[in-house]
């Protein structure tokens, strides 16, 4: 891996701040102050304090009536500790066996003491994932993440069928419920159906049907699924795709094929 050059030293708040405020810009435009002070359970006159020292070092921009802003140097240093948890949440299932509602505090207390050497070459013994277990992606070292187009699992319509993509990593609760239901990253889940006036949802993953309320159904993040080809109803009325109809309509007849160019 070519040298690059190495960021200045951040200190363990400083980079807390960086990357709560990257978590609240995503979803609301802006971070506020009180939305920083909930988010790092800090009094909010410390956060004053911090984001006026930070902005005069270049890292936020104020944004009139609404928050701040991270500037372009201070979301390259937000995604560095971004990358640097998701790495080290991915090594401690993926290599060392922790249970994935576990390794978020681990994380966040080795982002901050890891060596950018030790986080690229557990990345390498990873196969260099793009996402963590929990299904967010990874940034990659220049700063560049992948989001995929997603809704929540609440969104879902009746007999729609989509792909469990992402949850937070942050309630260890919530995510050892959703291992028990089977309901992680990967999980095919179709909605069977949904009670009026806000009530319980039944939802259907593989052979099981689980309960869930909408509060728990609107923390998870779904995807739709591809469409390779025709859907077929099972049995029990829910619908799989049929992979072999896209290879094979694609494979034949030869003459199509040499016509037009096949996807």
């Amino acid at each position: 891996m070519p040298d690059s050059p190495t960021p200045p030293a951040l200190t363990e708040p400083v980079e807390d701040y960086l990357k709560a405020i990257y978590e609240l810009e995503s979803r609301f435009g802006a971070a506020a102050t009180s939305d920083v002070a909930n988010a790092l359970d800090v009094a909010p006159a410390s956060v004053t304090g911090m984001v006026r020292r930070l902005a005069t070092q270049g890292y936020l921009d104020h944004v009139p009536y609404r928050g701040v802003q991270l500037t372009a140097r201070g979301r390259q240093a937000a995604l560095r500790t971004i990358r640097r948890h998701r790495i080290l949440e991915s090594y401690l299932t993926g290599v060392l066996g922790y249970p994935w509602d576990r390794v978020h505090d681990e994380a966040e207390r080795l982002e901050h003491a890891a060596s950018d050497d030790l986080i690229e070459r557990m990345a390498a013994a990873l196969g260099h994932p793009t996402a963590d277990p929990h299904g967010a992606p990874i940034p990659t070292v220049d700063g560049i993440v992948v989001e995929q187009p997603h809704r929540t699992l609440a969104e879902l319509p009746v007999g729609e069928t989509a792909r469990m993509l992402r949850v937070s990593d942050k309630n260890p609760s919530l995510l050892r419920y959703l291992a028990e239901i089977a309901l992680q990253p990967g999980a095919e889940v179709t909605m069977v159906s949904r009670a009026p006036f806000d009530g319980p949802l039944t939802l259907r993953i593989g052979k099981n049907e689980p309960v869930v309320g909408p509060n728990l159904a609107a923390q998870v993040l779904v995807e739709a699924m591809p469409s390779p080809g025709p859907r077929s109803a099972d049995a029990t009325g829910s619908t799989r795709s049929l992979p072999s109809i896209t290879p094979v309509a694609a494979a034949s007849p030869k003459p199509k094929a040499r016509k037009s160019s096949a996807r």
